[in-house]
């Protein structure tokens, strides 16, 4: 074995031990640190080699991985290997920045993601193995003892910061660590649009437990090949105490792009009585219980974690500043349409702006084209809410921050593999 393979092979499964220290006591060195500078570049631009030699190697010693939890549709496209190996990389160059303001919130919504899922503790040494090993294979003799050292207590830096968080979210929802797994009865389905349905969920014993406004669960499902692919669904609310509402959305695939497997086997073939395995609710973009002004901003099915929100604050019947905007490519592909304008109505201080691309004839209160913040007054010390596709949510947080609200007061939900919303 090289001397690279040696100290790469040192936290095997057997012999981790996750770590209790703080985070000032897990931190790398001046010279770690250094050394990590100095071959950020180098990884982060083999990762092209590396992420593909890394699944293969993963999903050879464990298919199961590769059929059950991995969304396959990202795997196709090549958005998760990007997302997954590149993810030491991106948090390397937050550790780099200083701190750990500069990337617990990312972790946060990391760790919702994999606390959805039901990951564990013991499959980080998993990832580990088959990571560093595609790295040391693509970079060879550059991996020396002190860059392999180096970056391994990186990695485990950020794998014990992760297990932290899914433990502390494990324990808030009463549940063993990866025990999130239950069954849920459809008792209604009905259209929103002509590609999106809303599914009410009750559980087949007991009641489902409550949710934050905002949140999501992962649904998983049996397909005719034998895998059971696992994909995520916002909360738009509950009929009744113990009830959730989520929507599914059909995505037809384009330009290459596959048909998304999970959304159009449920469009065909979940209906009313039929049975879904849920997870706990899950997910940091919840609605704050502040009084501050709020901005809602959503385009296509994004809106569902929004709906989440409107139904609360209409419960509440909050007197909280409310300016929802929605972004669409038509009214008939509006889901939640009239329900949307009805929750915006029953707030006292709501107001509501939709864009559609394609109008038709002119309607009272319907913007033609692309959302445009131009018209749209923006209190000062809002907090602002975003959810749609990357591009849009890139557009979003930049005329957000014109209109002087900070980036760290614009919160967003990015669904599928997790990178920065500023990436290209």
């Amino acid at each position: 074995m090289s001397q690279p393979e040696a100290a790469l092979s040192e936290k095997t499964l057997s012999e981790k031990t996750l770590s209790e220290k703080t985070l000032s006591e897990k931190a790398l060195s001046g010279a770690e640190l250094d050394v990590i500078r100095q071959t950020a570049p180098a990884v982060g631009g083999a990762l092209d080699e590396i992420t593909p030699l890394f699944y293969r190697k993963l999903f050879a010693a464990h298919p199961e991985l590769g059929r059950d939890l991995f969304n396959r549709g990202n795997q196709a496209q090549g958005d998760q290997p990007r997302a997954l190996a590149g993810s030491i990389v991106a948090f390397a160059g937050l550790v780099l920045e200083g701190g750990q303001e500069g990337y617990g919130s990312v972790l946060d919504r990391v760790a919702s993601k994999h606390a959805s899922l039901g990951v564990v503790a013991e499959q980080y040494p998993i990832v580990y193995e088959h990571l560093f090993a595609a790295i040391v294979d693509v970079l060879g003799e550059a991996i020396t003892p002190e860059v392999a050292s180096a970056w391994t207590k990186l990695y485990w830096l950020m794998a014990d910061e992760l297990v932290a968080r899914e433990r502390a979210l494990y324990d808030a929802a009463h549940v063993a660590p990866g025990d999130v797994w239950r069954e849920a009865r459809v008792v209604s389905r009905a259209f929103e649009s002509a590609d999106v349905i809303s599914l009410e969920l009750a559980s087949v014993s007991g009641e489902l437990p409550a949710f934050l406004p905002g949140q999501y669960v992962s649904v998983q499902v049996a397909l005719p090949d034998g895998a059971r692919q696992i994909r995520q669904y916002s909360l738009s609310r509950g009929q009744a105490p113990g009830t959730w509402r989520i929507g599914v959305k059909r995505i037809k695939g384009e330009a290459g792009v596959p048909d998304g497997e999970v959304s159009g086997f449920i469009y065909e073939h979940v209906f009313e009585g039929d049975l879904l395995r849920v997870s706990i609710p899950s997910g940091d973009l919840v609605l704050d219980e502040s009084d501050r002004p709020l901005v809602l901003v959503s385009a296509g099915i994004g809106c569902t974690p929004m709906m989440g929100m409107l139904h609360h604050l209409a419960a509440e019947r909050s007197k909280r500043p409310t300016k929802v905007l929605h972004a669409d490519r038509a009214l008939s592909a509006h889901a939640y349409r009239a329900e949307l304008a009805e929750l915006v109505d029953r707030l006292p201080d709501g107001r509501l702006w939709t864009w559609y691309q394609s109008v038709g004839r002119s309607r009272e209160g319907v913007l033609s084209g692309l959302m445009d913040f131009e018209a749209v007054d923006i209190a000062p010390g809002s907090i602002a809410f975003v959810c749609g596709p990357k591009p849009f949510m890139r557009y979003v947080v930049a005329a957000l921050m014109d209109k002087g609200i900070p980036e760290s007061d614009v919160r967003y939900e990015l669904f599928g593999p997790h990178a920065s919303l500023l990436d290209a």
